[in-house]
């Protein structure tokens, strides 16, 4: 068992539980022992797309950390809370309700290259120690902006007049933090606004078309057939071009050796020998360089 299993992580559950549960059901299903990742983390309050790497595809997981990511989100407007969403304490009120066109005159201040200030309650680190956990216990800290790109925010259509929560859709590059650019909007508003949804509906090349509930995943290890539901190792590496090996060149690439006057075009691919899964390489100058080797 080689690939990805995609969850559609219910509301309340961890990234880390989603793990057990993929781990849980290759065991039930007498699958043997796997290595079992996941592809980036996604908070316990928000639901949808959690890539699970399975086997060798564990290598390339760390991958989706830096992959771009596709949000649904409402922002309820009139309270502001320490956590920015609906798990925290109301910190800051406002009476000021926007209307549609008060919000669709904001949005492009935040499509863009920006500098996203993280919230309190994050798992960046200050000084060796989790910026949550310091907050959690009143201590005083300060955190830097980060360099973050929103490739795309759109209002969902809402009602006539002022609008008590708004729900957006955005297109988002690693590091951003979905609770922040719900405060910056409504700050921008003249308000102070909390998140009180999030659905993750795609992380990098995975979607919620092919993601699969806890529910599914259970039916599936018993009955012994988690593999209709398994994506390909290659899946993780569609924006990557397939680099098919002559005979011989396998076999060298897995001894780590480099291999010279190779025709293609400078850049990263997935090297394959036959229908096989040999590498993830660098081709720079014609010499070919193993990034990451599977076992398979």
């Amino acid at each position: 068992m080689h690939g990805w299993i995609i969850l559609d992580k219910p509301l309340g559950l961890g990234s880390t539980q989603g793990v057990s549960a993929v781990k849980r059901a290759l065991r039930e299903g007498g699958y043997g022992k796997a290595k079992v990742g996941h592809g980036g983390t996604l908070d316990p309050l928000a639901t949808g797309v959690l890539p699970i790497a399975v086997g060798e595809a564990t290598k390339l997981a760390g991958r989706m950390l830096d992959s771009d990511k596709i949000y649904a989100f409402t922002v309820t407007f009139g309270s502001e809370t320490d956590t920015l969403d609906a798990e925290g304490s109301v910190v800051a009120t406002s009476d000021v309700r926007p209307d549609a066109a008060a919000i669709e005159a904001v949005l492009p201040r935040f499509t863009g290259p920006l500098d996203q200030m993280p919230p309190a309650y994050s798992a960046l680190k200050v000084d060796g120690e989790r910026a949550y956990d310091l907050a959690r216990a009143g201590e005083t800290f300060e955190l830097t902006t980060r360099a973050v790109t929103i490739h795309s925010l759109a209002l969902a259509p809402p009602g006539d007049g002022s609008i008590a929560a708004a729900t957006f859709t955005a297109h988002v590059s690693k590091g951003t933090y979905i609770r922040s650019l719900a405060r910056d909007i409504a700050h921008a508003l003249g308000t102070v606004g909390h998140v009180t949804m999030l659905r993750r509906v795609k992380a990098g090349p995975f979607a919620l078309d092919g993601a699969i509930s806890l529910d599914i995943l259970g039916e599936a290890a018993r009955s012994r057939t988690l593999e209709n539901h398994i994506l390909p190792l290659r899946a993780g590496l569609d924006d990557i071009p397939a680099l098919f090996l002559e005979p011989g060149q396998a076999g060298a690439l897995r001894q780590g050796r480099v291999l010279t006057g190779s025709a293609a075009d400078d850049g990263q691919y997935f090297a394959l020998d036959g229908e096989t899964p040999v590498a993830l390489v660098e081709v720079t100058g014609g010499n070919v360089r193993v990034v990451r080797g599977f076992n398979l």
